[in-house]
């Protein structure tokens, strides 16, 4: 069994900050989290010099990044995603689709079956996150309109059927069929997500009921309040606010939400039932003015400017080029949010929401190894996943072998 120690750290649990406290790893997972700078012979020792010792940030929307998106299809692209992430602080994703015709999702699911035993240098994949095609042409956003259609069980089904790697689909609720195939990913075990939707309140409740507990990029492309006939009627957002066991995803890197907005999430869900994603592009941690959002084969050309991605016309947003570190970052500066509550949003919350509580999210005796150091402006230091270390800012590595 290999032994890793890390100590000198503020280590956030979830039951607070323990101060000049230590984590012992065994093999993959947590075995200890201690005020005590315990002796562990033969053990690879990290040295957090004060640093905040936290569980790794999971990204549960996330479509690419290091110059490559996940519809590229290939094992390259999925392992590069991986590595690039995990240098911001990220130890699990969740591999993330654009609509596209049913043969080129085939593929992704493909690529992701090929590459998940092989991503051993990056942030873990936790499974597969399809985003469209059932969605209202009035909020596609930076959807492909050509993909954009409703719910067809011959297709779903059939992708169902041909794999166990789906764990999140996202749709709108309100199409014909769309409650029936929410039912559908239920039976699975999928979650079923609201996005790029027009619903009301009404059509929110009925979808709620059926499985659709979950908010995709809370406020872009989702409908709010509208009026129909002259009445007034609540849209997803109002009926996100009102149901309080729904859950939401806010991406946090500074533009596709104000500041007010940030915190009204924060202060009506809160923590507990808020996810921080990146839902970030091929261009992240590349510094690229120009990029391609989905496949390179048939993606869309976009343009990098002001800290976001967008469509040549500038008419919409397309996705982020955040990384996880900007996130935790930016809810504390921008939304004035304790630390704490940022990194429970940043790993607990979307543990829970994916179902993965059980052994993520927290640094807990008995879970996965997945850790994360940073300084008190969120620079990552060191990124673990499942016990090994896949990046150290130090240089050399700040890790030191004591042998007996």
């Amino acid at each position: 069994m290999n032994y890793t120690k890390i100590y000198n750290g503020n280590i956030i649990t979830p039951s607070g900050l323990i101060k000049d406290g230590t984590v012992v790893i065994a093999g993959n997972k947590i075995e200890e989290v201690t005020t005590d700078n315990v002796s562990v012979p033969n053990a690879l020792e990290i040295d957090a010099k004060g640093k905040y010792v936290a569980p790794g940030f999971i990204d549960m929307h996330v479509h690419g990044g290091g110059g490559h998106d996940f519809m590229d299809n290939t094992l390259e692209a999925f392992l590069e995603i991986a590595r690039t992430h995990a240098r911001f602080g990220t130890t699990s994703m969740m591999p993330t689709t654009l609509s596209c015709e049913k043969q080129d999702l085939l593929a992704t699911i493909a690529a992701y079956e090929k590459a998940h035993p092989l991503n051993t240098d990056g942030a873990q994949f936790v499974g597969l996150h399809i985003e469209g095609p059932y969605f209202a042409m009035s909020q596609k956003g930076a959807q492909d309109p050509k993909y954009i259609r409703n719910p067809d069980p011959v297709e779903y089904l059939e992708i169902l059927s041909s794999t166990g790697v789906i764990k999140r689909w996202s749709a709108a609720p309100e199409l014909p069929g769309a409650l029936q195939f929410a039912e559908a990913l239920k039976a699975k075990n999928i979650l079923a997500a609201i996005a790029h939707t027009d619903a009301i309140y009404e059509d929110v409740i009925k979808a709620y009921e059926v499985g659709f507990t979950h908010a995709t990029h809370f406020y872009s492309c989702m409908s709010g309040v509208s009026r129909r006939n002259a009445y007034r009627y609540a849209g997803v957002i109002e009926s996100a606010y009102l149901i309080d066991n729904m859950t939401v995803e806010i991406i946090v890197d500074g533009r596709h939400l104000p500041i007010p907005l940030l915190k009204l999430v924060y202060k009506i869900k809160g923590a507990e039932n808020t996810a921080l994603i990146t839902d970030a592009m091929r261009a992240a941690g590349t510094g690229a003015d120009k990029s391609i959002l989905g496949s390179l084969k048939s993606g869309m050309e976009v343009i990098i400017e002001d800290g976001v991605a967008k469509l040549v016309d500038r008419s919409a947003f397309a996705g982020s080029v955040a990384t996880a570190d900007q996130l935790v970052r930016n809810m504390i500066n921008l939304a004035d949010i304790p630390l704490f509550d940022a990194v429970k949003m940043s790993a607990e919350t979307p543990a829970r929401i994916l179902g993965i509580d059980d052994f993520k999210g927290s640094l807990t005796k008995g879970k996965d190894a997945d850790i994360v150091i940073f300084d008190q402006d969120i620079n990552i230091d060191t990124t673990i996943v499942n016990g090994k270390i896949v990046y150290s800012a130090s240089q050399p590595p700040a890790t030191v072998l004591h042998l007996p």
